[in-house]
């Protein structure tokens, strides 16, 4: 009897090797490397499909998410046994299998121009959606700003004031107030809904504005304070009610070129002296200071900022009633957005190189990103936070992973400098505009070009994808504005 016994025994050991060749022992973990649960065996015919159950499952979400999975920064699309097969990894490992959530929603691509409007008699130096997609402004090398009606693709406003060029605008993200910083240093508050100035301009900068950031919703509702950038070396916060500068941040020493204030309540400014620094903003500390870069500091990214620049409005397209109800709202998505993970920074250079850091965590750099051959003019986060898409006057546009800073892809197409780039609100297409006069678009699942889009007859310097994902804008030297639909 015994020795049938260990006989029984010797095929089911056999059997469960077999099983465990056929098996992968595998690590789910999220974009930040946290693990879903323990190892598990999977079957090698599992495939995207199942894992999609399977983590569905072990999050216990109540509504199905779609997920997308990458094994070592490459996505899994095919069965686990083919990908073992391809890329010839050793079945003794542990496997690790990064999830990452996709929006709900889709955007279709845009591919005509939907309209040429006229108006502005010099070039379009900036265009910006409202945050819930419903209005369009734009700011001009003829001192003007304006807003267009959508519906009927005309100019609606023409805002007279500034006494040169309008470098940048900015959006509250209630919606209800547009700010522009000029050439001359003034800055203006406008109101969307007549197109009247709210006030006098605002005085204190001594030389151009070179960017504008708004208190994100979620900590201040409705909408008051904003900071501002000059050339003059100093970041300013303003507060829209007294119509005073309450704050000036001054510790630069030369121009200040790009400022965020962040979802935590902190300022980030970079700046020509090759330094960022991060303030706190009820007396205007210096808290830290970054630095690593060899050259000035062009332009920086908040992995955050999707959510900070609509504060409540997402693709549903519901309205508000009160401005606390707005504020919940975006403190919900802002913390449903960042995790437990730190709120993110990433920085592009003259020095040809991005830096990716977590300034709450440390004054030291995550990662050095390197691969540009010219200046890095712009950089932004995939409303998602999982990508970071750099643009540069090499010509080309690079994908980095929003997380590790590790590089992706690069797309190249563009046979001149690239100025300025903006994501769908569902993190799957980049859009890009650039000096040889064409819009491009970006699939970043093929990380392929998806749409061409030529028609400006000169230098594109602005382009924005409106929030809800319905059309993209874009302004440049020929001065007219264009709207591009699906």
């Amino acid at each position: 009897m015994a020795a049938i016994a260990m006989e029984v025994e010797a095929v089911e050991d056999q059997q469960q090797l077999v099983e465990m060749n056929n098996n992968v022992m595998c690590q789910l973990a999220d974009p930040e490397g946290t693990p879903l649960g323990p190892p598990m065996y999977l079957p090698q015919n599992a495939g995207p499909k199942e894992l999609q159950q399977m983590v569905n499952k072990l999050l216990n979400n109540e509504e199905k998410l779609p997920y997308v999975f990458y094994v070592s920064d490459q996505e899994l699309v095919v069965q686990l046994g083919s990908y073992l097969q391809k890329h010839k990894v050793s079945v003794e490992k542990v496997l690790t299998i990064v999830y990452q959530p996709q929006a709900v929603f889709r955007i279709r691509s845009v591919s005509r121009c939907s309209a040429t409007i006229a108006g502005h008699t010099e070039a379009v130096l900036s265009v910006a959606f409202s945050p819930d997609g419903r209005q369009l402004a734009s700011g001009s090398g003829d001192t003007t700003v304006r807003f267009w009606d959508q519906n009927t693709q005309t100019p609606l406003f023409t805002c007279t004031g500034h006494k040169n060029w309008v470098l940048c605008i900015a959006w509250s993200p209630d919606g209800k107030h547009l700010v522009s910083g000029s050439k001359a240093g003034e800055l203006q508050c406008w109101d969307p809904q007549t197109g009247k100035p709210s006030g006098g301009p605002l005085i204190g900068h001594k030389k151009w504005i070179t960017a504008l950031s708004w208190e994100p919703l979620h900590l201040k509702a409705p909408c008051r304070r904003f900071v501002s950038s000059s050339k003059d070396g100093d970041a300013r916060i303003w507060d829209i009610s007294t119509r005073k500068s309450v704050i000036c941040l001054s510790g630069h020493t030369l121009a200040v070129t790009c400022v965020k204030w962040g979802g935590d309540g902190v300022i980030y400014t970079g700046s020509q002296d090759c330094t960022i620094k991060v303030w706190e903003t009820s007396q205007g500390k210096l808290i830290r200071e970054l630095k690593g870069h060899g050259h000035w500091v062009n332009s920086l990214a908040l992995s955050t900022e999707y959510v900070l620049r609509t504060g409540a409005f997402d693709h549903t397209a519901k309205q508000y009633s009160s401005p606390e109800e707005m504020k919940e709202v975006a403190l919900e998505r802002y913390n449903k957005m960042k995790g437990n993970a730190p709120e993110r920074l990433v920085s592009g250079s003259d020095d040809f190189t991005m830096f990716l850091w977590e300034p709450a965590v440390s004054k030291h750099p995550k990662t050095r990103m390197t691969g540009h051959q010219q200046l890095v003019n712009h950089v932004y986060f995939s409303p998602d936070g999982q990508w970071v898409a750099s643009a540069s006057f090499d010509k080309s546009v690079k994908l980095w992973n929003g997380i590790t800073g590790k590089f992706i892809a690069a797309f190249r197409g563009h046979v001149g400098p690239v100025y300025q780039i903006s994501w769908s609100a569902d993190s799957r297409l980049l859009l890009s505009g650039s000096k040889d006069s064409t819009l491009k678009v970006w699939d970043i699942r093929t990380k392929k070009l998806k749409q061409d889009l030529p028609g400006h007859a000169d230098e594109v310097f602005a382009v924005d994808w409106s929030p809800d994902g319905e059309k993209v804008a874009s302004g440049g030297r020929d001065r007219v504005l264009k709207l591009w639909m699906g």
